[in-house]
């Protein structure tokens, strides 16, 4: 495979086949029916036939279409176990790599963007790259000062080829609902959409990881790399080595599951309380389980976190409307709910509903923070997703009228994708715990919330 964009017309083409390929499976579903299979076993089929196509052409064309891929895949828990299963490894390969840009191109873009003597900034560059995602690669090497480093090199074209194809995936959205029950596509693509400039700008990047490392920079349980050197296209930060995520969901050990849950909860509420900033694609590939610092008691696994091209800026962290109504739904006060949901958007003007209705809507979500400490399964997720998705359901016909304000969209697409994540590794999590630190809004003003240890489990 040459540079990303190929030529836009094949980029099309392979999109544009997509919605062909689903119609055909469903005739050939249709006549295994007529045939005499059991409806239900030819639709789990067909699903499976029609996510294993959708992921092999996300993940081969990279840009819009492979960053829609890894959005989709933290949600792979919410799929019923024998569609999940056969292409649970595609999503996690999706997750971690795609096919390499040959040599000749990324030197090219490192003599452009760095200088022709590029190669005396590295003591050692390696040309395979590590590690490959939507819109640049990332090649390991040995910065001129001894320092291992990681050198994130965007895809010639990147901008363009995102645009055109989020643009064509959104024309055919509604049919990609299927394999993601209770979740619409077409926001999610919007929303890529609206941020492609901010994740081409490796500038923007830089600043984001820089606030980041230097607030985490003695943090006992989180680790951020810092930045090295950065120019338009070329983003180099130092080396960080760990366990995969995806190596963890796979076959993890019960400590690593939890350690790493508990950490990506920690992260996911303490990082805009902390930075004013949101990191906004928790997927599995943008993270790694670390040992301990030396001296650090055993099973005192660190969290590294890579990747902070998209951010939501927070400057007085997550909204405290949040942790209220979480607070108030835990209370009982279906009142009090219903009229701050009401008062921030949540509910239109030209809606009513009952509140107690609200209330038992949201009370199963949130069953995680009405305990100690909660095991996240695939189970839990898909019995949620099922219960939002049956339009029989009166949760269906609820969240309908529900409205998620602009400003919130982006913070509830990184909640859902972390509890997806959560969910892959089975982790039992102390969430409360957290909410209490770090949510705003969540403890009583009268309250004072124990503060949580940085080196716990």
């Amino acid at each position: 495979m040459s540079d990303l964009p190929r030529k836009a017309v094949t980029r099309t083409a392979k999109l544009a086949a997509l919605p062909l390929g689903f119609a055909g499976r469903a005739t050939w579903g249709l006549g295994k029916r007529i045939g005499g299979r059991s409806a239900e076993l030819v639709a789990r089929e067909v699903q499976q036939r029609t996510a294993d196509q959708l992921f092999k052409t996300l993940g081969e064309l990279k840009g819009g279409a492979m960053k829609l891929g890894q959005a989709l895949s933290v949600f792979e828990s919410a799929l019923p176990e024998e569609v999940a299963g056969p292409y649970r490894a595609a999503l996690t390969k999706l997750q971690e790599a795609a096919p390499p840009l040959p040599a000749h191109t990324v030197h090219g873009v490192l003599a452009e963007r760095i200088g022709e003597d590029w190669r005396e900034y590295f003591l050692e560059f390696e040309d395979k790259p590590s590690a490959a995602a939507s819109i640049g690669q990332v090649h390991r090497g040995v910065w001129h000062d001894g320092r291992e480093v990681a050198v994130k090199v965007q895809y010639p074209g990147a901008g363009e080829a995102l645009l055109s194809d989020l643009t064509q995936l959104s024309r055919f959205a509604r049919l990609l609902g299927p394999l993601i029950p209770g979740m619409d596509i077409k926001p999610l693509i919007k929303e890529m959409r609206d941020r492609v400039s901010e994740e081409l700008d490796y500038e923007l990047e830089a600043q984001a990881q820089r606030v980041h490392a230097a607030e985490f920079v003695d943090d006992p349980a989180v680790v951020i790399p810092g930045v090295v050197h950065q120019s338009d296209q070329v983003l180099v930060t130092e080396w960080m080595d760990g366990i995969p995520l995806a190596d963890v969901i796979a076959d993890g050990t019960a400590e690593q599951r939890d350690r790493a849950g508990q950490l990506l909860a920690r992260f996911l509420f303490s990082g805009p309380a902390r930075t004013g900033l949101l990191h906004a694609d928790p997927h599995p590939g943008n993270f790694r389980l670390l040992p301990g610092e030396e001296g650090a008691p055993a099973g005192a696994w660190r969290l590294g976190v890579l990747d902070f091209g998209t951010v939501d800026r927070l400057p007085g962290g997550l909204p405290a409307t949040i942790g209220e109504s979480l607070r108030m739904t835990l209370e009982g006060d279906a009142a009090a709910v219903y009229g701050l949901l009401r008062e921030e958007g949540f509910v239109k003007e030209s809606i009513e509903l009952e509140p107690d209705e609200v209330l038992d809507y949201l009370l199963p979500i949130i069953e995680p923070a009405q305990v100690e400490e909660f095991t996240f399964s695939r189970g839990w997720l898909r019995d949620q997703a099922a219960r939002i998705a049956d339009p029989r359901s009166p949760a269906h016909q609820l969240g309908r009228q529900l409205n998620l304000p602009p400003s919130y969209l982006l913070i509830h697409r990184v909640t859902l994708s972390t509890i997806g994540v959560l969910c892959q590794l089975g982790a039992a999590v102390r969430l409360r715990e957290e909410l209490e630190a770090w949510l705003p809004g969540f403890v009583a003003e009268t309250e004072e919330p124990e503060p949580v240890a940085e080196g716990g489990a």
